[in-house]
């Protein structure tokens, strides 16, 4: 990063971090090169288009107006183990600079290569029924063992059981905090914070220091939805914070699916009226994500390539080498394309565990999907 790259870079980390400093003030002081004036005045913030009480808090941040930030970062953030990541930097996620005013500052403390893989956000009540926890994990440890990270809040219930299925998976976990990076919501997940944080991915948009108020969970929504190529709704109220998440979703123009749920439990009505509207599509398994997303695993084939290619301590060969039951499953389909349900019939394994297989198949292009669900070998 050069020189003027890193002003503009550090100006935008100590504006941020200004109570009262919004979006739209970050983006004048860009348009204004204000990181080039190395005294800023109050005159001159106010004529940058700030109000008084901004230029102020920003005058009363920095004595005499002096703003010598090439070299300062966050030090809250580095107490806290975490780095500061801007748009500036190569590291922020691409696909949340594709929404509407993304984020001028995130927090992250973990495994950041995850900001970079292909992921999909598992949503849900905080309140989930036994069909609606076994429904998260089931999903969320099969995306994650074919390589998907998955995306959630946190939070309790549904986002809980995402985190916990899919943390020792291929694919891991991102937690999207409306806490601060250093700080726990709710308290009960402690321990999962601190796992996620060691093997998965912490991220926040929420200075350090910032109490928490009922706004940082719809921005904590964004987020979820925005670093994602899809989200799954799996239970939730017609008015749920998971619908929230849908909808950004969905204003970002991202692909939206659902698991139904009995018509006559509370629980279901979110996913099952974004099903009836026609916003969510219908989904019970990964497989059902990847027929919709068909390029998914070319990007993640992509991923472990260049992973194995950065140094990574598996071979290629041996990263996409088969086991026995695959090989049993390329046999059958070098005979005959064959639909899911022929090839459980024939190999008699459990269906779960089949659909994995498929996927990774895919994955490793010895198998394809063909319209109308059949596969056939390469």
């Amino acid at each position: 990063m050069n020189s003027n790259n890193e002003l503009k870079r550090s100006m935008v980390v100590a504006f941020y971090e200004i109570p009262g400093i919004g979006w739209h003030s970050i983006m004048k002081a860009l348009e204004h090169q204000l990181w080039l004036k190395p005294i800023w005045t109050f005159e001159l913030l106010t004529g940058i288009g700030l109000k008084k009480d901004q230029a102020q808090s920003v005058m009363n941040r920095f004595a005499a107006g002096r703003w010598d930030l090439a070299d300062k970062s966050a030090p809250a953030a580095e107490r806290a183990g975490a780095v500061t990541l801007t748009p500036f930097d190569k590291e922020y996620p691409y696909r949340l600079r594709q929404i509407d005013q993304p984020p001028w500052v995130l927090y992250a403390k973990g495994n950041i290569e995850l900001l970079h893989a292909p992921s999909v956000a598992i949503v849900g009540t905080r309140v989930p029924t036994a069909y609606g926890r076994h429904s998260a994990r089931e999903l969320s440890k099969e995306l994650s063992d074919i390589g998907l990270t998955i995306v959630s809040g946190l939070a309790k219930g549904i986002d809980s059981v995402a985190h916990e299925a899919a943390l020792d998976g291929t694919g891991g976990t991102i937690a999207v905090l409306p806490t601060p990076i250093d700080t726990c919501y709710p308290s009960e997940n402690a321990s999962l914070f601190r796992a996620i944080a060691e093997k998965g991915l912490l991220l926040s948009e929420t200075p350090i220091g910032t109490k928490l108020h009922p706004g940082q969970f719809p921005q904590r929504n964004r987020i979820i939805a925005g670093l994602s190529v899809g989200t799954v709704v799996v239970e939730g109220a017609k008015r749920s914070g998971s619908l929230i998440t849908a909808q950004y979703a969905l204003d970002m123009s991202r692909e939206l699916f659902a698991i139904p749920g009995q018509i006559s439990s509370p629980k279901s009505d979110g996913p099952n009226e974004l099903i009836k509207k026609g916003t969510a599509k219908l989904i019970s398994c990964a497989n059902d994500i990847i027929e919709e997303l068909r390029w998914l695993p070319a990007a993640i084939d992509k991923r472990f390539k260049s992973k194995t290619a950065a140094g990574n301590n598996v071979s290629e060969d041996s990263a996409l080498s088969l086991t026995e039951e695959e090989r049993q499953i390329v046999r059958f389909l070098q005979d005959q394309p064959l639909s899911i349900n022929e090839l459980h019939e024939l190999s008699a394994i459990p269906f779960g565990h089949l659909n994995a297989l498929l996927i990774n198949l895919c994955i490793k292009r010895k198998i394809e999907l063909q319209p109308g669900s059949i596969y056939i070998a390469l």
